[in-house]
């Protein structure tokens, strides 16, 4: 058994129908060369009508359990965070456990948008630490392309549909999760958010008028607290756990914006190559991008056994948070 939480396997899965940039200038007032300068984006994947959050996460699911040498009935809990759910209820791991046959997993959401992932992966390792669980199933599903409003060349350019999935266990072989630490500043909720939908603002002939039901944001001021949070939340879990920026073998950050990474290892003083980026194919996939990422760095081989790796993220609420790893 081990002294803390082990990830078992990580994966992810991404729709088929990609969007590079030159799609975009055909929907809105943008070019190739405006979103890559900007954002570091090349391309994104978008669902069709027939693939979901539900759908997309049960596929990174399966895909997870497979590399664990598990079977789903050995789930005990599914966490899903997502700010785009199958709908408002019931929860989006509901669909995913019938899904996948995890028949003896509890099943329950979480909304911290694009820090979701590093909530659930807070609340999963309790449980395993409480004894209440021994397999958790952390996912982070998307699909974001049903509440951007793909009229606003400011949004709409930024993001994709995806989900990662990793299987948290009590014993096992993989990275172990030392300590996560979560923020909130509700007082910053109108930076990122959706009005239309809720019970302030319920569906109407006035919410669909006024284009509610997709998603707004303030993007200066969004990018002005992103970096400091980020380097806020890695620097405060190094500190709790005696450990320096110097100790960091790679940095897996929320995929939102190249600019937003770059700046946020400059202030930290961590050298470019040891902060990920996988935003130019994938876009912000919000509470899936941290997965996929983990994913895709762990199978170029960019992690190494012993390595401290730290996972850090901001999103709307606003939220932020970091995870320790060691694998």
């Amino acid at each position: 058994m081990s002294d803390y939480p082990v990830i078992r396997s990580v994966a992810f899965h991404v729709p088929d129908d990609v969007w590079p940039n030159s799609k975009l200038e055909k929907l809105v007032d943008t070019t190739d060369e405006w979103i890559q300068s900007r954002t570091g984006i090349v391309k994104r994947h978008i669902a069709p009508k027939d693939e979901s959050t539900a759908t997309l996460g049960a596929e990174a699911a399966r895909k997870a359990l497979k590399r664990a040498g598990m079977d789903a009935t050995e789930i005990d809990v599914i966490i899903v965070a997502t700010m785009t759910p199958e709908m408002p209820f019931p929860a989006t791991a509901c669909f995913i456990q019938d899904s996948i046959g995890a028949v003896n997993a509890g099943a329950f959401d979480i909304a911290a948008a694009c820090t979701g992932f590093i909530y659930a992966l807070s609340i999963g390792s309790a449980m395993i630490k409480a004894g209440s669980a021994q397999n958790v199933l952390v996912i982070g599903a998307e699909t974001l392309s049903r509440v951007v409003d793909w009229t606003d060349r400011n949004t709409c350019v930024l993001f994709g549909d995806g989900a990662g999935a990793c299987v948290l266990s009590r014993e096992g072989d993989g990275g172990r999760v030392i300590d996560t630490i979560i923020r909130t500043d509700g007082s910053r909720t109108g930076l990122l958010y959706m009005p239309g939908g809720g019970s302030r603002n319920p569906a109407s002939e006035e919410t669909l008028r006024d284009r509610m039901h997709f998603m707004k944001m303030t993007g200066k001021g969004l990018y002005r607290e992103a970096t400091t949070w980020m380097a806020d939340g890695v620097r405060e879990v190094l500190d709790k756990n005696g450990l320096a920026v110097a100790d960091i073998d790679m940095l897996i950050a929320h995929q939102a914006n190249l600019r937003i990474i770059l700046s946020t290892a400059k202030k930290l003083g961590l050298p470019s190559e040891k902060a990920y980026v996988n935003i130019d194919r994938y876009g912000n996939t919000s509470a899936a991008t941290i997965p996929i990422a983990l994913s895709e760095a762990l199978d170029e081989g960019k992690i190494s056994k012993g390595d401290c790796v730290v996972l850090v993220g901001f999103g709307s609420g606003m939220t932020w948070g970091a995870s320790l790893l060691r694998f």
